[in-house]
């Protein structure tokens, strides 16, 4: 397994080299938003440790940019705990957010969780209700044959959807099974990125496909 640290403070980037390493790890590092991104299309990695405070370019551009083209996991590493900074990182596509301090074998888990979970993932099939139509292979998404540009976790909200299509999701399961972690609860995450959702697969379209139960939680599918 490859993994890219992209981080400027030395000691840290050190730390985190010689960790991951021994544990069985190829391990390459970079000091600078640049540099991390030519790294990233230059080679192929199963996993990006992304600070968030970078010289040249932020860590939060630098995912931006990755997200563009790659669908590598990305954990975003940084001193910044407020819940804002959080979700922004998530929304923005990284798969987990940890917070300096940290104790080194809690990254190794969360590492072997991500890379355990991306082993798992098969090529997936074309997902349809209704005129709305989802390629996860290709990461695109239609309704009435019109393409619709959504971010990662969009996308990843509306693959969950409609892959349990019909099933009611509470609002705990939508953030384990999309931001794989837990948020406080009083967190409007779910209730944010579904408004967003909604106004690109739904308001443009008479037939609403996602539906709330006051409560409860939401589920997408085609009603009369």
């Amino acid at each position: 397994m490859r993994i890219l640290i992209i981080e400027d403070e030395q000691k840290t980037a050190e730390y985190l080299h010689q960790g991951l390493t021994e544990s069985g790890y190829i391990v390459d590092r970079a000091a600078t938003g640049m540099d991390g991104l030519h790294f990233v299309e230059q080679h192929s990695y199963d996993l990006v440790i992304l600070d968030v405070n970078l010289p040249e370019m932020d860590g939060f551009e630098v995912l931006a940019h990755i997200r563009k083209n790659e669908s590598t996991r990305v954990i975003m590493l940084t001193a910044r705990g407020r819940l804002a900074d959080k979700i922004k990182g998530l929304d923005l596509g990284a798969d987990d957010y940890l917070v300096k301090p940290f104790e080194f074998p809690e990254l190794l888990a969360r590492i072997r969780t991500l890379l355990r979970r991306s082993e798992q993932i098969a090529v997936p099939e074309v997902l349809r209700v209704s005129e709305l139509e989802l390629d996860p292979a290709r990461h695109r998404a239609y309704r009435n044959n019109q393409r619709i540009d959504l971010t990662s976790k969009e996308f990843a909200l509306l693959h969950l959807l409609m892959r349990r299509s019909g099933e009611v999701l509470t609002r705990t399961q939508i953030i384990s099974l999309v931001w794989d972690m837990n948020f406080d609860c009083d967190t409007n995450v779910v209730e944010v990125a579904i408004r967003r959702l909604r106004s690109k697969i739904d308001e443009p379209f008479d037939n609403k496909l996602i539906h709330t139960l006051r409560g409860v939680g939401y589920v997408l599918e085609a009603r009369e």
